[in-house]
């Protein structure tokens, strides 16, 4: 897209460092193909290939063993918001309202999912099924293999931003499982979540809390609790069954922006740049991450390592059980978007504020 800076996402060595602090970590290798930031990025499950959606309007494909770009996906006619990679298909969505779906072998556009009245923020696949969330106020499911609405969930009263999926056999005991055909949890702008059943597509529970827009949640679903952080500085832990709200965390001193749900610990990234790391099942603040020159935007754990992506161009890796600085990453030009991580490396992806 004309005017735009070239930015490059890029792979970076995750491996811990062994001595010294706050060392520097280097890139092994740039991909640095678009021509407009890069929104988000998706590793495929066997970690071969990478996906990145762009402001450019294309996605791309690369080998994650050369950096290589193997394929363009182009068709979309705005900005790539989200972007979803599986072993045999990619899914993006788009300011242009429409959801795609992708050969990865061909590069082919398989099936462009078409209702959506505003931009698509964001994409889920799960249990055979596609769900989005846009600006238009709605989330919506898709059959991934026939690209058709089978269910729209209606009653935000503002942007749906974030989304996050409960299979039936993940509520065991739960009524409402069955007949549901799993939950859909979303947030929204209006400052409320919301559980929906799949099946029907009716509001199971409202969650109200939140003074401000929910922009991040994750679910913990063998105990149905579901996270949400909010440009009202707090997390809230809700019970998705009962609708509930279990816990407030407080101590950030502006939005939460990411959050990251590991081992009975929630890790939240803020715009007052810290992460903090919270005790699940209490809400007891056990640990604070500094060091950050600006806006936390970015989480991922990994082997007792909390790597984060800050709007300050840097990545950063963290010992999750001490808190102390082990690596520094310098390369961006730009707020970094997102982080994905294998075995070998870390990919980040970097866009414009």
């Amino acid at each position: 897209m004309p005017g735009r800076p070239s930015l490059a996402g890029r792979c970076l060595r995750g491996s811990r460092r062994t001595g010294g602090m706050g060392g520097g970590g280097s890139a092994l290798r740039v991909c640095a193909d678009h021509r407009g930031g890069i929104n988000w990025l998706s590793l495929s499950p066997d970690g071969r290939r990478l996906l990145t959606g762009s402001e450019d309007g294309t996605a791309r494909l690369w080998s994650t063993a050369d950096g290589q770009c193997c394929a363009l996906l182009q068709g979309h006619e705005s900005y790539v918001t989200f972007c979803h990679l599986e072993d045999e298909a990619a899914f993006t969505c788009s300011a242009d309202c429409t959801i795609r779906k992708w050969d990865v072998r061909t590069g082919q556009c398989l099936q462009v999912f078409r209702g959506h009245t505003s931009i698509v923020n964001r994409i889920l696949v799960a249990d055979n099924q596609l769900f989005s969330g846009s600006y238009d106020r709605t989330a919506r499911a898709w059959s991934v293999d026939k690209g058709q609405v089978s269910q729209e969930f209606r009653g935000h009263r503002n942007c749906v931003l974030t989304l996050a999926y409960s299979a039936p056999w993940d509520l065991p005991g739960a009524p409402c499982a069955e007949e549901a055909g799993g939950l859909l949890v979303t947030g929204s702008t209006d400052g409320t979540a919301r559980v929906w059943q799949v099946a029907g597509g009716g509001c199971w529970q409202t969650l109200r809390g939140h003074t401000g827009a929910v922009l991040c949640l994750v679910l913990d679903t063998p105990s149905h609790t579901a996270f949400t952080g909010s440009t009202d500085a707090t997390i809230r832990a809700w019970d998705i069954l009962s609708g509930e709200q279990l816990r407030v965390f407080r101590e950030h001193q502006g939005p939460v922006i990411c959050l990251e749900l590991v081992n009975r610990h929630v890790y939240s990234g803020s715009a007052d740049r810290t992460v903090k790391c919270w005790l699940a099942d209490t809400g007891e603040r056990v640990r604070t991450f500094a060091a950050h020159g600006h806006s936390v935007s970015a989480l991922k754990y990994h082997a007792g390592t909390l790597f984060t992506g800050s709007g300050d161009a840097r990545a950063r890796a963290f010992d999750a059980e001490s808190g102390a600085l082990q690596r520094v990453f310098r390369g961006h030009a730009f707020v970094i978007n997102c982080i994905q991580e294998n075995s070998k490396v870390t990919e980040l992806g970097t866009g414009i504020p």
